[in-house]
């Protein structure tokens, strides 16, 4: 059914059938009265059915009309409430992002700076996306993410980033390994270990860098096994399947079956950054921003 009236009928009849009197209502909605008369009179053909009964001394809703004036009401309320969020969502206090991570920074600082965001934006829903560091670059590229957690540094152009984390870096050994005792090892000490490192796919970004660093040390490391995911990684280690490095961040897990050992060297640290796309910032990813100034370290010298 097509009904032929729109929002300034409803004001109409709702202050009329809450004042119960059409001069008082005229005057607030600042017409006259019989422009006011008109807007109730053609609201009524409208719907087909007689909301107010009128005689010179007064004015009732009839139940028609006090049922109406309910859903009015109700309906002023939704429209106020979108109102709102739509005033809201324009500032940022709701809205959406999508944020990229990598091993690292799920396992190290990511979790504190998103539980930290969410108490500040509780209505700012985080959408969280596993993604390979050397992936989330030509994500950001696209705006297919809002902000992606990496290895560091990166220079692109159109990019910005902020340092969130710099880790030094531990040698992952079986329990029985002739290392295990070891306060501390170079990179040198493992040229003759086999090595457990992420897969090619997932873990390109630190295997290069990894690789570069032992080829520095005079060695190119022999690579037995691979895994997906950190904690394949850890579980090969622990069946003596090799060794493994990875970040600081490693301690948080709860692990009795592998020791955990420094890498020597403040060359041997990794960096983990947050970098988003300068061109495509919507007013939730700004506060988002706003909230990794306030959380995130600053880079290194």
């Amino acid at each position: 059914m097509n009904f032929r009236f729109d929002l300034r009928h409803i004001k109409a009849f709702v202050a009329v059938a809450e004042s119960l009197h059409f001069k008082k209502a005229a005057e607030k909605l600042f017409i006259t009265q019989p422009a006011l008369s008109r807007l109730i009179k053609g609201l009524e053909e409208a719907i087909g059915v007689e909301l107010l009964t009128r005689t010179t001394r007064q004015v009732a809703l009839t139940e028609a009309g006090r049922l109406f004036l309910a859903e009015c009401k109700a309906s002023f309320r939704v429209l106020d409430r979108g109102v709102h969020l739509a005033q809201s969502a324009s500032q940022g206090d709701i809205g959406h992002i999508c944020v990229a991570y990598n091993d690292f920074s799920i396992n190290g600082v990511l979790p504190d700076i998103i539980e930290r965001f969410k108490e500040k934006h509780p209505n700012i829903s985080i959408e969280l996306t596993h993604m390979p560091s050397h992936l989330q670059h030509r994500a950001l590229q696209d705006c297919r993410i809002d902000a992606g957690f990496m290895i560091g540094p990166l220079n692109m152009p159109g990019i910005e980033t902020l340092s969130c984390a710099v880790e030094g870096l531990l040698v992952v050994l079986p329990l029985r390994h002739p290392f295990a005792h070891r306060s501390s090892l170079r990179l040198e000490d493992l040229k003759n270990e086999k090595f457990v490192l992420g897969a090619e796919n997932s873990w390109k970004a630190f295997r290069t860098r990894f690789i570069k660093s032992c080829q520095k040390a005079g060695f190119t490391p022999t690579i037995v096994q691979e895994a997906s995911t950190s904690t394949g990684i850890f579980g090969l280690v622990a069946a003596n399947m090799g060794i493994s490095v990875y970040t600081e961040c490693v301690r948080k897990f709860t692990r009795r079956d592998i020791h955990l050992i420094p890498l020597e060297g403040d060359e041997h640290q990794v960096e983990t950054v947050v970098a988003w796309n300068s061109s495509f910032i919507s007013p939730s990813f700004a506060y988002f921003i706003r909230h990794l100034q306030e959380e995130s370290l600053p880079l290194p010298a």
